[in-house]
């Protein structure tokens, strides 16, 4: 442990905490805490959407992907474009039609409030399990740091980002966001050019090192109708089609990145922050692929055995090879895509719990109650990220992890909402039919397929048999809200 190193980390921790600790006063009402008042700049909510899908997965699991393998996870973000322009042409006019605080009170104004609950329920326990493998990446990078146990590790950073989570509400973690998406974008770039001067030929060598090993390779090709087709994780066709409905899923039905959608100030400037986000996700994730690659080159040049858990092979050669202070710099950034997606993930829980759940049960509620108990809720759903990501320790490679568990739910959500959007005749049992059929089809196919195409799956099982179920079930069960 290094003094320097620890007191720029501890600086960057005391820093971001009281910055956003700083937005308490800003809130005078469940809109103020939730939806932060829709009036931040388009700008900030597109660089919020990006540190919102960027967490500690991403900063150590794709160098560990490009590490090990090759550049083909890009084929992914292609699809996220296209998920982006479904979600711009038929959600977002949807969602400004009148004051919304969630993704789900379209699904009431559509169907009726069973699967209005039934979808934020869904919402609950997908971000419950998802953020808590994001929560235990942090402890690889936080143990890396102190040495310490993964216990306390995951403590730490729930601890500090609860406080200015409770405090601040949605207008902290959008500001929170902006400083950390910079922090931990300058300290990729840093990291890049430090790794890159400590390897002998520079770029012309490490250039030629991964073409050698096929590192370059993005696109994959291979169509054939088969078995094998569709386990492969990473082709042209799984991340255009897969990724274009794995991210129409999280962008479009999860609360996480609806409520963001929901903050601007109109439809114009949601449209277009997220479109933009979208540029910055790019760069961010070829950056990390490329960051792997020079790590690969540096470890065969220098014969260094690789780590025995790839995701550490980033945040250990940081802290084992950069200078003392900028170490601490780099290590800070990562912290600070953590704690960004996190906050982010309290705020997203404890809204959905609130206004789904909580509001509906008591609508005399007063505003001054219904503030009070959300930042509660926050409180509570801390430390269920705590426990989920102690249990997430043993579930395997992270990035991966993190996906495809939010994939075996996404589906259904996404068939739903599409469910709603173009059709008419289903009601609320069938599109609750529907979900249900998603469910068992993903959780049974999940072994033949590659998580890229759980969304798919689920999304079409749902979609047919919820149109399906309105031909067998009487009419006067199947009431539509519309």
């Amino acid at each position: 442990m290094r003094a320097p190193d620890l007191t720029v980390i501890l600086a960057y921790l005391l820093f971001i905490t009281w910055f956003g600790a700083r937005f308490k006063e800003k809130q005078a009402t469940v809109k103020d805490y939730f939806l932060g008042g829709r009036g931040a700049p388009w700008w900030a909510i597109a660089f919020s959407i990006v540190s919102a899908e960027t967490s500690t997965l991403t900063v150590i699991g794709t160098p560990a992907l490009s590490f090990a393998g090759n550049f083909t996870f890009l084929q992914l973000i292609l699809g996220y474009l296209l998920g982006r322009i479904v979600i711009s042409v038929l959600f977002l006019p949807h969602y400004f039609r009148g004051e919304m605080f969630t993704a789900y009170e379209l699904m009431q104004r559509r169907f009726g409030p069973h699967i209005r609950k039934f979808t934020a329920a869904t919402f609950l326990v997908l971000r419950a399990l998802a953020e808590g493998v994001r929560v235990f990446a942090v402890s690889i990078v936080v143990s890396v740091v102190l040495g310490s146990d993964d216990i306390y590790s995951i403590l730490l950073i729930v601890l500090l980002t609860l406080f200015y989570t409770f405090q601040g509400g949605m207008t902290a973690v959008i500001w929170t966001d902006v400083v950390q998406m910079i922090l931990y974008i300058a300290g990729a770039v840093i990291s890049f050019f430090l790794i890159l001067h400590l390897i002998p030929g520079g770029w012309p060598h490490a250039a030629a090192a991964g073409m050698a090993a096929h590192k370059f390779q993005m696109f994959d090709f291979r169509f054939e109708l088969t078995p094998a087709f569709f386990r492969r994780t990473y082709s042209f066709w799984a991340g255009l089609i897969g990724g274009c409905f794995l991210n129409t899923a999280s962008h479009g039905v999860e609360q996480l990145m609806v409520q963001r959608l929901l903050a601007a100030r109109n439809e114009r400037e949601s449209r277009l922050a997220l479109l933009v986000s979208w540029v910055v996700v790019f760069f961010q994730f070829a950056l990390f692929l490329v960051i792997g690659l020079l790590l690969f080159v540096y470890y065969k040049d220098a014969a260094i055995p690789n780590p025995a858990v790839p995701e550490r092979t980033y945040p250990e050669f940081i802290w084992n090879h950069l200078p003392v202070g900028l170490a601490g710099l780099v290590m800070a950034a990562i912290l600070a895509a953590a704690m960004s997606n996190l906050s982010a993930a309290l705020n997203a829980l404890a809204s959905t719990a609130i206004m789904d759940f909580v509001k509906p049960m008591r609508p005399g509620y007063s505003e001054a109650r219904l503030l009070r108990l959300a930042r509660w809720s926050t409180v509570l759903w801390g430390v269920v990220l705590c426990i989920v990501g102690l249990a997430a320790r043993h579930w395997g490679r992270i990035l991966e992890a993190g996906l495809s568990i939010a994939s075996v739910l996404y589906g259904a959500l996404l068939g739903v909402f599409l469910l709603g959007m173009l059709t008419r005749r289903p009601g609320q049992w069938s599109a609750i039919a529907g979900m249900a059929a998603g469910f068992i089809t993903t959780f049974l196919f999940r072994t033949h397929v590659a998580y890229t195409w759980y969304v798919l799956l689920g999304s079409v099982a749902t979609f047919l048999v919820g149109y399906g179920a309105s031909f067998v079930l009487p009419r006067r069960l199947d009431t539509r809200a519309s």
